[in-house]
């Protein structure tokens, strides 16, 4: 293997890699009803290189992002 192929591979690879945490983030962040749902949207974003595009076709709409008035799940747990 010469290095422009290895070169190529690596750019793929930091593609598939960002944008697969990038999807990460935005499950984090999003609130899917309960903790199943958004653990198992966790677990379709971290395959490798067709996690991030599932969630991306499927999950990205299905989780909304809270707004600054609501309560986070911690603070709910604490009263």
């Amino acid at each position: 293997m010469d290095i422009a192929t290895v070169s190529v591979w690596i750019k793929i690879s930091v593609f598939f890699y960002l944008l697969t945490v990038l999807a990460i983030i935005d499950v984090i962040r999003k609130d899917f009803g309960t903790i199943g749902k958004k653990a198992l949207w966790g677990l379709i974003a971290v395959v490798p290189f067709i996690g991030w595009l599932v969630y991306l076709i499927f999950g990205f709409r299905k989780g909304k992002k809270p707004g600054p008035g609501d309560p986070s799940p911690n603070q709910e747990d604490l009263k």
